[in-house]
């Protein structure tokens, strides 16, 4: 049998999208913690929430994304977050504070949250059910892209220019995205009127897709572990004297995750979500140990490729059993809750990490988080796996769509 279609016109443009929308945030990232610090004075605490912020502001879109979207139209609202995005960005141009600064932060990442729960939300749709899995890891390559020339470029150029200049390129890459949005067909979701009345009411399930939060609760406790390296990597490598090593980290990360994408997302598709996400879960947190011991450049990068499979085939995976769990009219909001959670660790772990440095070093600080990832493992075992509503084997669940039955 004929496999139906994956590389068609409209996933090549929402996978360019979605890399362009990641591509600004890994790029600024990455320096606004040294920014803050050099040019606004801030303290460690204050210059770790000027870059978790951002997230707590794509956590708080995400959920009213992905309660409206249905509503206002896929493409609509994918409109509305590039728009605001873009807008925001101009903003840094005005910045004199950094209570100023922390609003701008914010605010940008209200713009980001928009636009990446939409091209979330597309893709999901766009992608056949039986492909869904190798689908949405495919996709997850623009986000792996995006990380890895995202952090390299902002080091680069904070090093070799200034940030208005880094600003002026961010303004040109988002008014490009909604130039290349333009080409996107979307295929809207028809919605009864008794859907449409539901959605409305201000109720919690509207905002949370209950049927994901269990793997949610578990990308926010893994994407916490993951904030301790994309926002004291630089800190640490100065620390152990391997800079020039720090710097091809991301690189290292991303390659690892295009490379092993095809065969776990076909893994997912033909064995079920457990021979993916197991192994994910052990790699990343010896990733995080083999980061805690770094004495040389080779250590330093095997870690970012233990990291890369581990915390990268987590997150689509992750993404792909949400999907499969909410029927076709909440695919949005099972993005959102997903994604939203994973989020909420990003941007909370800086904060209260930047006090767990002075007490444990930064290698301390590593290990913790490893076996923190061991403990998120434990949490899948009980919560998503042990408990699961559905007695069905892997594959007859993901080419289920409850909306269809």
């Amino acid at each position: 049998m004929t496999k139906p279609k994956l590389w068609t016109k409209n996933f090549l443009i929402d996978s360019a999208v979605n890399f362009l929308v990641y591509l600004v945030y890994y790029l600024l990232m990455v320096i606004v913690a040294s920014y803050s610090i050099d040019k606004l004075h801030a303290s460690a605490s204050q210059a770790g929430l000027a870059a978790g912020i951002f997230i707590v502001g794509g956590l708080v879109s995400r959920i009213f994304a992905g309660k409206s979207i249905e509503q206002i139209g896929r493409k609509k609202m994918l409109y509305i977050g590039l728009s605001i995005y873009l807008i925001i960005t101009l903003l840094y141009f005005k910045v004199v504070s950094l209570g100023f600064f922390f609003i701008i932060r914010f605010l940008h990442g209200i713009g980001f949250g928009i636009s990446s729960t939409a091209t979330g939300t597309i893709v999901a749709n766009i992608i056949p059910h039986e492909r869904r899995g190798e689908g949405i890891g495919y996709y997850a390559m623009s986000t792996t892209l995006a990380s890895a020339i995202g952090p390299f470029l902002g080091i680069y150029l904070i090093q070799h220019t200034d940030f208005q200049m880094i600003i002026v390129l961010c303004s040109f890459l988002l008014a490009a995205s909604l130039c290349v949005a333009f080409f996107l067909r979307v295929a809207e979701i028809e919605l009864t009127k008794e859907l449409l009345d539901n959605m409305k009411r201000f109720t919690l399930d509207n905002f949370i897709e209950y049927k994901t939060v269990p793997i949610a609760a578990i990308g926010a406790i893994v994407g916490f572990s993951y904030s301790s390296i994309i926002s004291f990597l630089s800190s640490y490598t100065k620390e152990i004297d391997l800079v020039a090593a720090g710097s091809f980290f991301f690189i290292v990360y991303s390659a690892v995750i295009l490379i092993s994408r095809p065969f776990t997302g076909r893994l997912f598709d033909s064995k079920g979500e457990n021979y993916v996400m197991y192994p994910s879960f052990i790699i990343f947190a010896i990733g995080l140990v083999v980061i805690s011991q770094a004495h040389n450049a080779f250590t330093l990068l095997l870690s970012g490729a233990l990291a890369g499979f581990g915390f990268g085939t987590f997150l689509s995976g992750g993404q792909a059993i949400a999907v499969k769990l909410s029927p076709s009219y909440r695919i949005g909001l099972a993005t959102s809750t997903f994604f939203s959670a994973a989020d909420l660790g990003v941007g909370i772990g800086p904060f209260f990490l930047g006090f767990l440095v002075p007490a444990t070093g930064f290698r301390g600080v590593y290990l913790c988080m490893a076996v923190l990832v061991f403990a998120a493992m434990l949490l899948y075992y009980f919560l998503h796996e042990h408990f699961a509503e559905s007695k069905k084997s892997p594959v007859q669940t993901l080419y289920t769509d409850e909306a269809d039955t």
